[in-house]
């Protein structure tokens, strides 16, 4: 197997508060005097058996609510990309869920400045950064409007809006006159879609929300259709074959379609969505994948342009990173 460490790679689909281990939610609590419902680490691990979606949702804003301060959100990325760094992530487009956070109390702009300041870094750990605003879609439309009434002032900063959270119930249509105001505010537009979420719901997130990538997919194969649509304008699905398995979306890993959509010519890429509570990072991923599809080199290298090939970066850069995997491809045999 190709050396998956060395394989440079964007990761394309990462939550940052999904990011927050245990120890460091401890360590935030403490700092921030926030009550926990969780005695201990021991126990917060515990809590990671989860059943579906909403199971974990449920934990993961329990998490959330550690995160006050600038310092709290830019600990948290640097901690992330220190982490990746590790992994050969060259690029990444990491998600926020400012919602949440305003929920609790945080205002936007702190969320924001937090973050940037850890991207501003990115650099330090040899890779490029954008971000990602996702709209939660168990919450109101006039929630998702308001909140992007608020990102306005940071287009320079926020390459993109998306959609997640809760799948089933909160179609993509529900928040079409939102993305439409997005993208005439010039941000591009993603979406989780597909995940619990039927085949219907890929088809909202490309016909109305105008996606540019479809977050999760796995339930596209549904529908032949859509798979043709998905083959021939080569939309990129941010696949994250641990999560899926974790919430229930895939019995086993052995039976996650990600080898299939390679098959059918799909531009797939693999990604973390939440690591911290799904025990494994991209390279996690990649392996587990691998082992358990029985994944080729020539599928791994294919997924790792497709990685790239999906990002918001422009040609060259995108040249230069697929230049650098062909030469690992050819050091390799």
């Amino acid at each position: 197997m190709i050396d998956i460490p060395a394989l440079p790679k964007a990761e394309l689909h990462v939550h940052i508060e999904g990011t927050l281990e245990p120890q460091l939610i401890f360590e935030l609590a403490e700092r921030n005097k926030i009550p926990l419902a969780f005695s201990s680490v021991e126990a917060l691990d515990d809590a990671y058996r989860f059943a579906d979606l909403q199971s974990f949702l449920n934990v993961y804003y329990e998490g959330m609510k550690v995160l006050r301060s600038e310092q709290d959100f830019c600990d948290l990325t640097l901690a992330y990309m220190r982490r990746v760094q590790q992994q050969s992530v060259k690029h990444t487009e990491i998600f926020f869920d400012p919602q949440m956070h305003m929920l609790h109390g945080v205002a936007f702009e702190t969320v924001v400045e937090g973050i940037s300041a850890a991207l501003s870094r990115a650099g330090e750990y040899g890779m490029s950064a954008a971000l990602i605003m996702c709209f939660l879609r168990d919450l109101p439309a006039q929630s998702a409007m308001q909140t992007l009434e608020l990102a306005l002032p940071y287009a320079g900063r926020i390459v993109a809006v998306g959609l997640d959270s809760a799948e089933i119930g909160n179609p993509p249509s529900k928040f079409t006159e939102v993305f439409q105001r997005a993208r005439a505010e010039g941000f591009l537009a993603v979406a989780h879609a597909g995940e619990e979420g039927p085949p219907a719901y890929v088809w909202e997130a490309l016909d109305l929300l105008k996606a540019s990538r479809i977050d999760h997919g796995v339930r596209s194969l549904e529908d032949a259709r859509l798979v043709e649509t998905l083959r021939q304008r080569q939309v990129p699905l941010t696949v994250c074959p641990l999560s899926n398995v974790r919430l229930g979306v895939v019995k086993r890993l052995s039976d996650h379609p990600l080898k299939q959509m390679l098959e059918a010519g799909l531009r797939a890429t693999v990604n973390s969505d939440d690591p911290a509570y799904f025990s494994g990072y991209i390279d996690d991923n990649y392996r587990e994948a691998a082992l358990a599809l029985g994944l080729s080199n020539a599928e791994l290298i294919a997924l790792a342009k497709n990685s790239f090939l999906a990002s918001f970066l422009d040609d060259a850069a995108k040249q230069r990173h697929l230049s650098a995997i062909d030469a690992l491809a050819v050091s390799t045999g």
